[in-house]
């Protein structure tokens, strides 16, 4: 009786395929270019339209201070809600950390059009005891709409 010998395992191939690893690495990185600009506005807000909006490229930076005051008079800070009592303090804060001279030190305002007038102005008084100087309010230009 003759014994059968295999040799299978002298033809095992020890080369790594990195293609499907590739092929997921691409992928991921089209859906986090897709989904980065839309983390820019943390809180969905209706912003005024108008004819003549200025545009402001600093208000979608990292760093940029963004408040928003939502339809039902709710303010944010970033993405976090705050309220208009700490809203002063923690701009302050903020700002102080800007320690680069040539940092931009205004403060973006997103308002909501159906937000109530008083709830709006009561953000600005806030953001002002901060002692911000540059408050910009952000719009939506009709052109676009």
């Amino acid at each position: 009786m003759a014994q059968a010998v295999r040799d299978e395992g002298k033809k095992i191939n020890s080369n790594i395929n990195v293609t499907p690893m590739v092929d997921v690495m691409l992928v991921l990185l089209i859906i986090f270019m897709v989904i980065t600009p839309m983390l820019n506005n943390k809180v969905n807000v209706a912003l005024p339209i108008v004819s003549a909006a200025t545009v402001m490229d600093n208000a979608n930076k990292e760093d940029a201070i963004t408040v928003a005051v939502t339809r039902d008079g709710r303010t944010f800070l970033g993405g976090d809600l705050i309220a208009n009592a700490d809203l002063g303090t923690r701009i302050a804060d903020l700002l102080a950390k800007k320690t680069d001279p040539a940092a931009d030190k205004s403060v973006y305002m997103r308002a909501d059009q159906r937000a109530k007038y008083g709830a709006v102005m009561d953000t600005i008084d806030s953001i002002r005891t901060a002692g911000v100087s540059q408050l910009n309010l952000l719009t939506d230009n009709s052109a676009t709409q």
